[in-house]
């Protein structure tokens, strides 16, 4: 028999090569759903969780911004198992943590979900750091202090991890609502795990924070999925107040009569404890939290109000990560927030069920000069700068940031914002233990400067953000236009639910389980 023709021949095989490239295309989705129902009994997948699911198997980096509820976790979860490896899963709340892993435990999916944080006793340490160096650990939860441990790195390097999963994303970035400065060595710790494919998730952010994820995450070429931001059964509206008083008062009459539960928030602890007496008073069954409480009592606080013991908690910003409570009525800011990114996520909290729920913003005039003192502090000075990068310099080797706090003369927090500049302007590496080190070619002075411009250079963006926030205020148009157009959803008003539109167009009203883009005459 003659031979085919080499030629001939690979047309076939490239016939053959096509076809199953189309097949194996055709057959994703498939694929993902038959994982999906397997493990964890899904019948059905939720808009954009296939589109992510699908680029994390093409081994790609992927940033996923999604509202509360809408079923990030699955994500990871469903691609973790379609992967061969381990899945390391950074979260900044234990208690959440446990959860994930218990209900992973729970399921058919194959592997064990382990855990690594600082609320487990030495000898469950020691089981789960053997489990995962035995390869017995699928998904690894930790939280992001953790990676400061070397043995925490020596066991990850062992594990295998294929994918890298970071919850609550925003906390990396200085421009986000919950910045976190544990969360800045995730970057370098995903480099000293050869790079696996890295999924960011969060609920809210903006261009701005979603370009510094991107960087300070050494994402590669990621795949950026953004859900729609609208919620369009909360009403969004502004009330001024020429005032203090009359602001306060305004408050307390709004928070009796209105539809509860709910959420008030505050920017001093003074102000959380004050609000929550007045209320009291009003036979209003409130409590407040914030960072001052024991960690016990935040706990008993919020667990209060999440089962529905307390109609209302009075809180500063230390309230809201992790809490998904779903029937939430009202979140009413007493004072401004510092940015729209802040003034969203925590809005973002009502409403959940679907229902009609209301967000208000209590606006003063002087409140913004109040916040752009707060927004202003934190001014770095050259000469502590240099002196800083002195002490750094002198070190045989990679030094502890504690070590180095006294000879630098200065405090925790300023210390921890004066290395991360000089860290932006590449004076110094900071190792994914935590450890600082000088970069062999540095010039003191030089490196004080930049570190210097770098921080002045933030202090302006934050009254920026704050200035957007007062536009947003003082804004006569739609509300809601104002505010996903900031996030980059492409949003035309009116919407009708909010109390500008309200007020230009009294003859229309909308159906919160149709949405504000659909609106229905009264």
């Amino acid at each position: 028999m003659n031979p085919v023709p080499a030629r001939i021949n690979g047309r076939k095989n490239n016939a053959v090569k096509s076809a199953q490239k189309r097949k194996s295309g055709l057959s994703t989705e498939k694929r993902i759903l038959d994982a999906a129902s397997k493990n964890f009994g899904y019948t059905m997948l939720r808009p954009g969780q296939g589109d992510a699911i699908a680029t994390l198997l093409k081994k790609k980096d992927t940033l996923v911004v999604m509202p509360t509820g809408s079923g990030k976790s699955a994500i990871y979860q469903i691609a973790g198992v379609m992967m061969p490896g381990s899945v390391l899963v950074v979260s900044p709340l234990i208690a959440l943590q446990k959860d994930q892993v218990d209900a992973l435990n729970e399921t058919k999916a194959k592997g064990e979900a382990v855990i690594i944080n600082s609320a487990l006793s030495t000898s469950e340490l020691r089981e789960n750091f053997e489990k995962i160096a035995g390869g017995e650990g699928k998904f690894i939860f930790l939280a992001p202090e953790q990676l400061r441990k070397q043995e925490t790195i020596e066991a990850l390097e062992r594990s295998n991890i294929k994918l890298f999963v970071v919850d609550e994303a925003h906390c990396i970035s200085e421009w986000g609502h919950d910045f976190r400065p544990d969360y800045l060595q995730l970057g370098p710790v995903v480099d000293r795990l050869n790079h696996p494919v890295v999924l960011a998730m969060t609920a809210t952010a903006s261009a701005q924070v979603r370009e510094e994820i991107k960087t300070r995450l050494h994402l590669k070429n990621p795949k950026v999925l953004v859900q729609g931001f609208d919620r369009p059964n909360i009403f969004l509206r502004v009330d001024h107040f020429p005032d203090p008083q009359k602001k306060l008062e305004a408050l307390v009459h709004r928070v009796r009569w209105a539809d509860k539960p709910g959420l008030v928030y505050v920017s001093t602890r003074r102000s959380a404890e004050d609000i929550m007496r007045m209320l009291a008073e009003e036979g209003v069954n409130a409590l407040h939290y914030h960072g001052g409480l024991k960690a016990s009592e935040r706990t008993e606080y919020q667990e209060r109000f999440m089962n529905g013991e307390a109609e209302v908690i009075v809180a500063t910003n230390a309230f809201g990560m992790g809490v998904d409570k779903a029937d939430i009525r009202f979140v009413y800011h007493f004072d401004i927030p510092d940015s729209l990114d802040s003034y969203y996520q925590e809005i973002g909290r009502a409403g959940r069920d679907g229902k009609r729920a209301e967000a208000c913003l209590f606006f003063r005039e002087q409140d913004i000069g109040q916040a752009s003192f707060r927004a202003g502090e934190g001014k770095l000075d050259e000469q502590q700068l240099e002196q800083l990068v002195e002490v750094i310099a002198d070190q045989e080797g990679p030094v502890e940031p504690e070590e180095i706090a006294e000879q630098a003369n200065l405090p925790e927090r300023k210390l921890t914002t004066a290395i991360h500049r000089l860290e932006d302007v590449g004076a110094v590496r900071v190792l994914p233990s935590g450890e600082v080190s000088a970069n062999e070619d540095l010039e003191v002075q030089e490196a004080a400067e930049a570190a210097a411009r770098e921080q002045e250079l933030r202090r302006e963006t934050r009254k920026d953000r704050l200035q957007r926030m007062r536009e947003y205020a003082e804004t006569t148009a739609c509300r809601r236009e104002h505010l996903l157009n900031y996030f980059g959803d492409d949003f035309n008003g009116p919407c009708n639910n909010c109390d500008n539109c309200q007020a230009a167009h009294p003859e229309m009203s909308v159906d919160p389980s149709v949405g504000t883009r659909r609106e229905v005459v009264a």
